[in-house]
């Protein structure tokens, strides 16, 4: 199958979902993510100490919610808040949105495109963060993890159908804007389009063999794109 352009790919979308965490926002730039695995780490060990050793080492705090089911439901419980509450306080101290991810937001929105943001992220945390640089009118959704359902995170599509239900989209016209290879995964698994968005060295590669339609290097790129011609 041929590479397809962006041009090509925007064309063809009536809805531009987003992924938070890269495209919109570093979420853990001012509270660094290996502390507050550390943090979980230590919450889910209370319950089960025999998880301790699963989560040795681990520097992301998503694996840590991904585990947390194994120590029964309120450990699963106790995770979800404490991701959520320490995900709400990072977005306060992330800074700045993404370059070029404001603009993106807005030429998609004046587009006449739908718009939504798709997330493994909690939906609270991405609503203080749209709140905090005034940005909810440019979102007509916002679609973060279920909670207590890990497993329905991002490569799985869960997120994604939700969001093309409710902006009354098919997930064919849909196009997801990703920053990694669970994004193409759980696009793909919708049968819409994706945009690797390629924000550290090796991501191109990645992004490209796990099946973007196209893969870019700055939001800004899908901003000039969906701008006028």
């Amino acid at each position: 199958m041929r590479s397809s352009t962006l041009t090509e790919v925007l064309e063809a979308t009536r809805a531009v979902l987003f992924d938070f965490d890269g495209p919109i926002c570093d979420v853990f730039a001012g509270r660094p993510a290996p502390d507050v695995a550390r943090h979980l780490a230590e919450t889910l060990a209370g319950f089960d100490v025999a998880l301790a050793s699963k989560t040795h080492g681990t520097d992301d705090p998503m694996e840590i919610l991904r585990l947390a089911p194994q120590g029964g439901d309120p450990a699963l419980r106790a995770i979800e808040e404490e991701l959520t509450k320490a995900e709400v306080t990072a977005v306060r101290l992330a800074g700045a949105p993404i370059p070029g991810a404001v603009a993106a937001l807005e030429a998609a929105h004046v587009s006449g495109r739908k718009v939504a943001i798709v997330s493994n992220n909690s939906t609270a945390c991405v609503q203080a963060f749209l709140m905090l640089h005034e940005l909810c009118h440019l979102v007509d959704v916002v679609i973060g993890r279920a909670p207590y359902r890990p497993d329905a995170m991002k490569p799985d599509p869960h997120s994604l159908l939700m969001a093309s239900s409710e902006l009354r989209t098919h997930p064919h016209d849909c196009t997801l804007v990703g920053d990694s290879v669970t994004d193409v995964e759980a696009t793909k698994a919708t049968g819409g389009r994706s945009i690797g968005f390629a924000n550290k060295p090796g991501k191109e590669r990645a992004l490209s063999d796990a099946g973007a339609d196209v893969v870019v290097t700055t939001m800004t790129a899908i901003a000039d794109a969906l701008g006028p011609s």
